[in-house]
C-alpha cells in the first residue's frame, strides 16, 4: 500500500456512509477511481459506476457496495434523550458507551449511547442492550433544545470510530464492511491503468449502495448494466476468534487468504475459473460453503434479468457490525491480486454456460 492508496482508504473509511446516505462517500470514491476510467455514471440512488471500454459489447463488471449500517433518530422524550431505530444490521449490544455523530442539516452533532452505571443496577435483574432501553444522550435540558440542534426524527446516526492499524499488519474500524471492497476495487481499476494493461471488453467497476438493507443497490444497477458477468466482493467471517462456531461457520482465518464462496447464486464455471487463476498466480485461498443465498450482491446480480454469470471473492473479517472490525493487510493485497489476474486472464466472450 503506497502512500496514495493510504490517503485514499482513511479519507475513504474515515467519512461516514450510512444506508441511504451515501452521497459524499461516493464522491470520494468517484474522485479517486475517475483518472482510471473512460467514463462513469451515477444513478438516481448513489450508485456509482466506473467504465472501461464503454463501447464493447461484452461486460464485465466487478463490485463492491459503498454503505455502512447506521441509526435513524426515531423518538425524542420530553427530557430530551434520543430513541433509535436500525438503518441496516446495527447491532444494539455494541451501543452502550459509545460516541456517535448525528447527521443533521447544520452538520454533526456529537451524543452519547449512555447506560446506567454498573452501581445502580441490580445483578439479579439486569436488563441485556436493546432497541428498548438504549438511547442517546446529546446533553440536553429537554425536547426544545434537541429540536433546536437541527435533530429530528429521520436524522441518521453513526458512530464516531476511525480505522487505525493494529500491529502492523491489521486495519481496524467501523463499515470495513464494505468499504474495504470499494477501495480493492478501485486499487484493481487504478493498477490496469498503472500498468497499462488493455482490457478486451467493458470493465463496469460498481460501488452499489443500499446492500445492507436487501441488497438493493446491486439490484437497479444490475438491471441498468445487464453485464455478462459479475465479480462482487464482500466480507466474511473470520472464525477463529471466541464464541465462534466452526461446525456452523465454518473454518476461516484472516491473514490465510481471500475466501471463495460456493453456493446456488455463485455460477460454478466462474468460481472455477476463479480457483484457476488463484492456483496458477500462486495466491492463497479459503473455501466457504453457503445456503440458499451468499447474502450479498452476488446474490442481485446472479438473479437479475436472465441471469448474470457471477462470482463471490470474500475478503475474511473479525467482528462484523462493529466499530472495531478487523482486516488482515495481506489478505486485502490477495483479493486486489486476484481480480486483478482474473480480469487479464479473462478472453472476450466468454460463455459460462454448462453445456451449449
Amino acid at each position: 500500500m503506497d502512500k496514495q492508496s493510504r490517503e485514499f482508504l482513511f479519507k475513504y473509511l474515515n467519512n461516514a456512509s450510512p444506508t441511504g446516505f451515501e452521497a459524499p462517500g461516493q464522491q470520494i470514491w468517484l474522485d479517486y477511481l475517475r483518472p482510471y476510467v473512460q467514463d462513469y455514471s451515477v444513478d438516481v440512488y448513489g450508485s456509482v459506476v466506473g467504465v472501461i471500454n464503454p463501447k464493447s459489447n461484452y461486460k464485465v463488471v466487478i463490485e463492491a457496495h459503498a454503505d455502512e449500517i447506521s441509526w435513524f433518530v426515531n423518538y425524542i422524550t420530553e427530557d430530551g434523550y434520543i430513541y433509535v431505530r436500525r438503518n441496516g444490521g446495527s447491532d444494539h449490544q455494541i451501543a452502550p458507551s459509545k460516541r456517535v455523530n448525528i447527521h443533521t442539516e447544520k452538520g454533526i452533532v456529537k451524543g452519547v449511547f449512555g447506560w446506567p452505571a454498573i452501581h445502580v443496577r441490580d445483578a439479579a435483574k439486569e436488563e441485556p442492550p436493546s432497541l428498548k432501553n438504549i438511547f442517546i444522550d446529546v446533553g440536553a435540558e429537554n425536547k426544545k433544545e434537541v429540536d433546536g440542534m437541527g435533530i429530528h426524527v429521520g436524522c441518521v446516526i453513526t458512530f464516531e470510530d476511525e480505522l487505525m492499524e493494529l500491529n502492523k499488519r491489521w486495519l481496524v474500524g467501523r463499515a470495513l464492511d464494505n468499504r474495504m471492497g470499494g477501495y480493492m476495487i478501485a486499487e484493481v481499476t487504478r493498477r490496469l491503468s498503472e500498468n497499462r494493461k488493455k482490457l478486451p471488453f467493458g470493465l463496469y467497476v460498481v460501488n452499489a449502495v443500499q446492500e445492507e438493507i436487501g441488497l438493493r443497490g446491486a439490484e437497479m444497477i444490475s438491471r441498468r448494466i445487464k453485464p455478462d458477468l459479475a465479480i462482487c466482493t464482500d466480507v466474511t467471517h473470520d472464525t477463529q476468534s471466541p464464541m465462534y462456531n466452526k461446525k456452523d461457520s465454518g473454518n476461516l482465518k484472516a491473514g490465510s487468504g481471500p475466501v471463495l464462496c460456493y453456493g446456488p447464486a455463485v455460477q460454478n464455471n466462474v468460481l472455477k475459473m476463479i480457483i484457476e487463476t488463484a492456483q496458477k498466480r500462486k495466491i492463497p485461498f479459503q473455501r466457504q460453503a453457503v445456503s440458499r443465498s451468499t447474502g450479498t450482491d452476488t446474490d442481485s446480480f446472479a438473479y437479475s434479468a436472465e441471469g448474470v454469470a457471477s462470482g463471490l471473492i470474500s475478503l475474511p473479517l473479525k467482528y462484523m457490525h462493529t466499530t472495531v472490525e478487523m482486516v488482515h493487510k495481506d489478505d486485502v493485497e490477495n483479493v486486489i491480486r486476484l481480480i486483478y489476474e482474473f480480469l487479464l486472464q479473462l478472453k472476450p466472450g466468454y460463455d459460462f454456460r454448462y453445456f451449449k
